[in-house]
């Protein structure tokens, strides 16, 4: 992979124009030069704690009265103050250190490659409208009536909301034909898929729909909010029609590219693998898991299917029957350690799907959920991510608190599923097992579309018809939603599912290999609640010693050229 990136990279910095020839040979020797051993330098691990604390602090622009300034002057600048943190790195004596402090040197590295891409290659003030669309519909979530400065700051954003998207129109100058057509679909439509929305009967229609839920509110609880909110209707709809009229120029593709991505599997989620063999793995998965599924509906086909529920009391019950289950399981079978901290209900600690009826029927999360909670409330919920981080806000250390990798967090979801289905949890719930199949189905899936779509060899339609053919109950808003979210995100978030818990079950394989007689699987889970949200590859050379992946992580390529977008 190393040689072609670096042949691909060559080839496009000498073609490209702002770059003189002597610019050019200049990055190539850089990346001829490069030696696969730690930096050698002269700075300390507290030095390279003190760093991380700045860069952490700067990592996310600030905003002025609400609003975050991306016109080209501040991204630029922003790229400057990137640059002097980034020339500190091969200054480190990282080569003297254990290989704990050689871990953390890795993971503030890659959050810098982050900040770098993010600044220099997937741009999402200047490709993706959705971006802005997002910021202004989560304020109009906001409860009101508001009181003193919580009232003061509420109507400062509001009034910068014209002049916010007046400079949004200036600033998206490469803006990409699925983004700006899952956008529009934002601005006037309600998926019912609810990631983060605050729960309405009926969900309103996009971010106009909800600044019109904010207007009502507002009418009925603060009227003298009224001018502001329908200054900031105005401009919404404003945008949505300059968005509409120019879309036909809007014709750039969505994704990275093939060399980028590849790039960013390497140096931002530190993947010991490249896009052609994630592709791989994934097709062998989706292959295990159907084959799975089919059986296990074969074994089941005597049994009554599983039904929906008729009443938001019976779901209740069904959701408190399952946390106690699940309960009982993690500590009969000493899975993993349930800290005191923990809540002891399922209303404390939450749920992941709230009882809705919809017109059409349930969206396909629901379609599992509802039938039971089990698959997801494992992943989402408990030991999943609410369990994760609960015990992750417990994490002190300097560097490892502040970091969450989603090959760590999203693939110890998937994991959980498939392993408590190999630990017993749903042998008295055989027609159980065929929903985690599904759900591994979908993971796999996306796993595939996840890099088709960012190598720009599949659009946001063909991704979801794509899912669709092999995932049952999956429904056209959740795969609208999906296929959105895996496409706008840095790139392969959607194929941390699958990679991440292959991964996590190598480490659990290498650990008991290491250990023999003496691994407990409880030891190994705790392990991971407690050590930080790094890169699976990371915490697998924190955890055994073992450096097959990341010698191969101290090559490292800086991102030395735009090579984004490239086939």
């Amino acid at each position: 992979m190393r040689k072609a990136f670096v042949v691909a990279v060559t080839a496009l910095i000498a073609s490209t124009t702002s770059l003189t020839p002597l610019a050019a040979a200049g990055a190539a020797e850089q990346v001829s030069t490069l030696q696969a051993t730690p930096p050698d330098g002269k700075g300390s691990y507290d030095e390279l704690v003190t760093l991380f604390t700045a860069f952490n602090e700067w990592k996310t622009p600030k905003a002025i009265d609400g609003v975050i300034d991306y016109s080209p002057a501040a991204v630029e600048k922003r790229r400057a103050e990137l640059r002097a943190f980034q020339a500190r790195l091969p200054d480190f004596a990282v080569a003297r250190w254990d290989r704990h402090k050689q871990v953390d040197y890795l993971a503030v590295r890659a959050q810098m490659d982050l900040a770098d891409f993010t600044l220099n290659v997937t741009k999402p003030w200047a490709r993706d409208p959705g971006m802005y669309v997002d910021e202004l519909q989560r304020l109009a979530y906001t409860d009101v009536p508001l009181k003193g400065d919580a009232l003061e700051t509420f109507r400062t954003r509001l009034l910068a909301i014209p002049a916010y998207l007046a400079q949004a129109r200036i600033n998206l100058d490469s803006v990409a034909a699925d983004y700006a057509d899952l956008a529009i679909h934002s601005l006037t439509h309600g998926d019912g898929v609810g990631h983060g929305m605050p729960y309405r009967p009926v969900e309103p229609e996009g971010l106009i729909g909800w600044f019109a839920d904010l207007h009502g509110r507002a009418a009925k609880q603060q009227p003298a909010l009224l001018p502001e909110i329908e200054a900031a209707e105005q401009a919404i709809a404003g945008f949505r029609d300059w968005l509409v009229g120019a879309r036909p120029s809007m014709t750039a593709p969505a994704g990275v590219g093939k060399p980028a991505y590849d790039w960013f599997l390497t140096n931002v989620r530190l993947m010991p693998y490249d896009s052609d063999q994630i592709v791989t793995l994934a097709q062998r998965e989706l292959e295990r898991h159907w084959a799975n599924y089919t059986t296990e509906r074969h074994r089941n086909r005597n049994l009554p299917e599983l039904q929906l529920p008729r009443s938001a009391e019976e779901y209740e019950a069904q959701l408190a029957g399952t946390d106690a289950k699940i309960r009982k399981w993690l500590k009969d079978e000493e899975i993993i350690t349930i800290p005191d901290y923990i809540p002891g209900t399922y209303q404390e600690v939450g749920f992941n799907a709230p009882w809705i009826v919809r017109p059409d029927g349930p969206m396909f999360w629901e379609q599992v959920q509802f039938r039971d909670a089990s698959p997801d409330h494992l992943h989402a919920t408990f030991p999943g991510h609410r369990f994760d981080g609960m015990t992750g806000k417990r994490v002190s250390h300097p560097i490892r608190r502040h970091i969450s990798d989603s090959g760590r967090t999203e693939g110890w979801g998937f994991y959980l599923e498939e392993n408590a289905l190999q630990l017993g949890l749903f042998d008295d719930r055989p027609r159980t097992r065929e929903l985690i199949y599904i759900f591994g189905l979908f993971r796999a899936a996306r796993t595939i579309g996840d890099v088709k779509m960012q190598r720009n060899e599949m659009t946001v339609d063909q991704t979801m018809n794509f899912w669709k053919e092999w995932t049952p109950y999956l429904d056209d808003n959740v795969a609208r939603v999906d296929a959105g979210i895996y496409i706008r995100r840095p790139p392969g978030y959607g194929m941390t599912y699958t990679i991440g818990a292959m991964q996590l079950q190598k480490l659990l394989v290498d650990r008991k290999r290491q250990l023999g007689d003496k691994f407990s699987i409880r030891d190994y889970h705790d392990y991971l609640m407690n050590t930080g949200r790094l890169p699976v590859s990371l915490l697998r050379y924190d955890l055994t010693g073992y450096d097959d992946e990341i010698k191969k992580l101290w090559l490292h390529e800086p991102l030395i050229a735009d090579v984004s977008h490239k086939p």
